[in-house]
């Protein structure tokens, strides 16, 4: 496979997980998303605004952010986003140790 094919492939995939992340499965949590995969939506921005740093395209958080939910976080939080329940806030602190090596 030649490096455009595989570039374009992968910006396919990354598309499909965003679509299914931002419109299929807006009741998963990023918690959950944290406690079970590591990573999150706000993760998924963070690795596109460096990506775009990396480019030479300066980008805030908020503007990644705002790229990848498609909607400001403020907007995301007030239509989307739950609080916390003490079970995932534990098994974020466990999952926060095991990643640090405690």
């Amino acid at each position: 496979m030649d490096a455009q094919t595989k570039l374009e492939l992968e910006a396919a995939a990354f598309r499909t997980l965003r679509a299914h992340l931002m419109k299929k499965r807006t009741d998963v949590q990023n918690i959950d998303l944290m406690n079970m995969a590591g990573f999150c939506r706000n993760c998924l921005s963070r690795w596109y605004q460096e990506a775009a740093h990396d480019k030479g395209i300066k980008m805030s958080k908020d503007e990644a952010r705002e790229l990848f939910y498609g909607m400001s976080m403020e907007d995301w939080k007030a239509n989307y986003q739950t609080d916390a329940s003490e079970a995932q806030k534990a098994d974020f602190e466990k999952s926060v140790e095991q990643n640090s090596g405690k």
